[in-house]
């Protein structure tokens, strides 16, 4: 999917870059559609750690309650542990949640996914720095397992990606994430994984 611009290839879930710092949308393998799952009322928070420290979010069930409970049903099944940040590209986002990233073989990386998709939740939240979006194809109701984080304001995603979270500790992780040397695909030439993801009681994280 392209956005205004260069287009990426279509079947992987990976952004492509455009001139002048302007970034593309994420893409997706578009799958099955699960049933829609319900999510306890509880607050919880997510934790991702990687070797630069954690990065913690927090959900927007509100607007997006399919999108917050496929997120921590993955993260509970340890679907993420292992998984990479496969895509960073500087003044827009880092993005992961590929499976076929824990593999050796970076040329499928951003084509992977759960086994099945879920219904876009398209709400009004903005994608300004610190977003937690979900990544997908040409198709709105494609998206699975991958997911990004913002480093920038990327206000030409609003409405048009589903955003369910935002980092409320470690936005200086990403930044950091997003400034390592990567490929000519914008993968990271030495894997930053996520070495662990977790889901806990929202009054936990201080």
């Amino acid at each position: 999917m392209s956005c205004g611009g260069q287009k990426a290839e279509q079947t992987s879930q990976t952004p492509a870059e455009e001139p002048a710092q302007t970034a593309t949308e994420p893409e997706a393998t578009m799958e099955q559609t699960p049933e829609q799952t319900t999510e306890p009322t509880a607050e919880e928070a997510a934790i991702i750690d990687t070797r630069f420290g954690r990065i913690v979010l927090e959900f927007f069930p509100d607007v997006a309650p399919n999108h917050v409970a496929n997120f921590k049903k993955l993260a509970r099944e340890g679907f993420y542990d292992g998984t990479t940040f496969h895509r960073v590209i500087p003044g827009f986002m880092i993005q992961g949640g590929d499976p076929n990233s824990k593999d050796e073989n970076r040329a499928n990386d951003g084509s992977g996914g759960p086994g099945y998709s879920i219904n876009a939740e398209f709400n009004s939240k903005k994608h300004v720095k610190g977003t937690l979006s979900m990544a997908r194809s040409q198709d709105p109701n494609s998206a699975g397992s991958q997911f990004f984080i913002t480093v920038a304001d990327v206000p030409h995603l609003d409405g048009q990606y589903t955003v369910f979270g935002r980092v409320i500790q470690g936005q200086e992780v990403a930044d950091q994430i997003v400034a390592v040397p990567r490929d000519a695909r914008d993968n990271p030439t030495e894997p930053v994984q996520m070495q662990k993801v977790s889901i806990v009681p929202r009054d936990q994280v201080k």
